[in-house]
């Protein structure tokens, strides 16, 4: 049921980010109460301001300064950075949360919004008019010029890379699970990684690196006789990563008839 929905070309991002929290954190329907009271203070922001272009610049600082959502990029985000009230409350919230509560928020604000990914970071794009657009960090809210965007251009070995093309669903909520999953991992808490793995798998049974990540996480639960299925697989499939290497020394060496099955 839950995978049926998050295939859903019906729901939005953010109803689809409430379902995941719901299932990974068992927590109730959020009611994104803080969200709504964002959404009434950017109205009002605008609501006098004539010129579409204006009125974006306007929105962004509003969010960024008057509702507190500047921040700097984190190598580690909490799980509770993943969390979409709680997230807000503290003001921490992971770059993949943080960019579809802004695409909700403009889009309220009568705004086409989309978000995309240049260079491996997620951006988001107002449309202003039929002329402009603003592309932005929904972390630090600073937008993108032409010498940025032609900085990025040098960095990245396939232009490709740089087109601003609408990030699809699935790619977001992949990006959102493999951080929650880290975070999770991280800090020990592997019944939670599961979850995400779980769903990954779904998306992609045959990730070699997410079977990878479930053998690993079903051999801290002592499901060792389990996981062994998805080591062989990773090793088979990716025999020359160094990962793979050592797998396959261990899988050699372990004995497996006591291990404890659940």
């Amino acid at each position: 049921m839950l995978i049926s929905e998050l295939h859903s070309e019906q729901k939005g991002l953010l109803s689809k980010l409430v379902l995941l929290e719901e299932f990974i954190f068992d927590s109730e329907h959020a009611e994104l109460k803080a969200i709504k009271n964002i959404i009434a203070s950017c109205q009002l922001a605008i609501v006098a301001t004539e010129s579409a272009l204006e009125r974006a610049e306007q929105l962004i600082n509003t969010l960024f300064i008057d509702e507190l959502l500047l921040d700097t990029h984190r190598i580690f985000y909490s799980p509770q950075a993943y969390q979409i009230e709680r997230s807000l409350e503290y003001r921490s919230i992971a770059p993949s949360v943080k960019a579809v509560i802004i695409r909700h928020i403009i889009e309220a604000c009568d705004f086409d919004c989309d978000l995309t990914l240049l260079a491996g970071k997620i951006m988001v794009r107002i449309v202003c008019d039929d002329v402009y657009a603003i592309i932005f960090d929904p972390v630090t809210g600073e937008s993108l010029n032409l010498s940025e965007f032609d900085v990025l251009m040098d960095d990245v070995e396939d232009p490709e890379q740089l087109q601003p093309d609408t990030l699809p669903h699935q790619e977001l909520i992949t990006l959102y699970l493999t951080g929650l999953k880290n975070e999770f991992m991280k800090a020990a808490r592997f019944n939670d990684a599961l979850k995400c793995v779980d769903i990954l798998l779904a998306f992609q049974p045959n990730d070699p690196f997410e079977r990878r990540d479930r053998g690993f996480l079903l051999h801290q639960l002592d499901c060792f006789k389990v996981a062994v299925d998805d080591y062989k697989y990773f090793v088979q499939q990716c025999p020359k990563d160094p990962a793979a290497q050592l797998l396959k020394i261990q899988l050699e060496q372990i004995t497996i008839a006591d291990t404890v099955l659940h």
